[in-house]
């Protein structure tokens, strides 16, 4: 048997879990578990709980019912504030907990101990020497003593990942991260994001999105959410079809792999004349 926490743990693994708010069910008994060396996106529409999902992973929200595993500890009976430190997390509001004249350089430093300020803790110079080589890797290294605030969005968020990697975390989970980025920052950071997945020494990641386009090409695996149900789960190339995706986002999805750089594009499939919207639905993607 593996030690507790031992690389040889799945790094998440959710057992029949639910979460329920005021009546109303987030989370429906989902079964889920990342391993090393896995890449997942987490994909469905807008309210069909991939944050609340990714809020249990990273220890922050505890389920209704069901059972939580995170780097070998039980959720309940682990010191959550120790093991958060093991996880990087990142996301597109985590910048607006941040103090907009924090260099970037500073913003990187306190991911080593998930904190929001430098002055709570006490930074050498190994950890400034690992913040620049951080923003360096991300493509933002010019920028290491502008202040948060002064940076584009897409700057922002490849700030931000390098924060999440500061820690040298042994599971990372990404929220949205290209949320509200333009075109070319959406792009950068998606780059980026391959690039990190291609490293060995990359942890297990996650990424949670509601937009195929944004899934790197060298993600593995993907998890399909609909209404707080797991609607497909596993190798990335098996289970992200169009008509897996279509039911998981309600309406005829076409979904298309560009066969040069592997990304995937979907878009609403053209009802033929006379049939319904849920006939389009239903019938089998081409």
């Amino acid at each position: 048997m593996s030690a507790p926490g031992s690389g040889r743990d799945p790094a998440v693994e959710l057992r029949s879990v639910s979460l329920v708010r005021d009546g109303q069910v987030i989370l429906d008994a989902v079964d889920w578990v990342v391993r090393s060396g896995e890449r997942w996106v987490v994909l469905g529409p807008n309210g069909s709980g991939k944050t609340s999902l990714l809020r249990i992973a990273s220890l922050w929200l505890h389920p209704t019912s069901g059972q939580v595993r995170v780097l070998g500890q039980q959720l309940g009976r682990a010191d959550v504030r120790r093991l958060r430190g093991r996880i990087g997390v990142a996301s597109a509001g985590l910048a607006d907990h941040l103090r907009p004249s924090l260099t970037a350089l500073d913003v990187v430093m306190t991911g080593r101990y998930a904190a929001l300020e430098p002055w709570w803790h006490t930074y050498g110079d190994a950890d400034r020497a690992r913040a620049a080589e951080l923003l360096d890797r991300m493509g933002v290294g010019t920028r290491a003593t502008h202040g948060l605030g002064s940076l584009s969005s897409g700057e922002r968020q490849r700030v931000l990942l390098a924060r999440a990697l500061m820690g040298q975390p042994d599971l990372v989970l990404l929220d949205e991260p290209t949320a509200g980025l333009d075109l070319p920052g959406r792009e950068e950071l998606v780059a980026s994001l391959d690039d990190l997945a291609a490293d060995p020494t990359t942890p297990p990641t996650v990424l949670v999105t509601h937009h195929v386009e944004e899934i790197p090409p060298r993600f593995t695996h993907a998890l399909l959410l609909s209404g707080g149900r797991v609607q497909a789960c596993g190798a990335i190339r098996e289970v992200l079809t169009a008509e897996a995706l279509s039911v998981c986002m309600g309406m005829a999805v076409q979904l298309e792999r560009d066969p040069t750089s592997g990304r995937l594009s979907a878009r609403a499939r053209r009802e033929p004349a006379g049939e319904t919207r849920a006939e389009a639905r239903v019938r089998p993607a081409s």
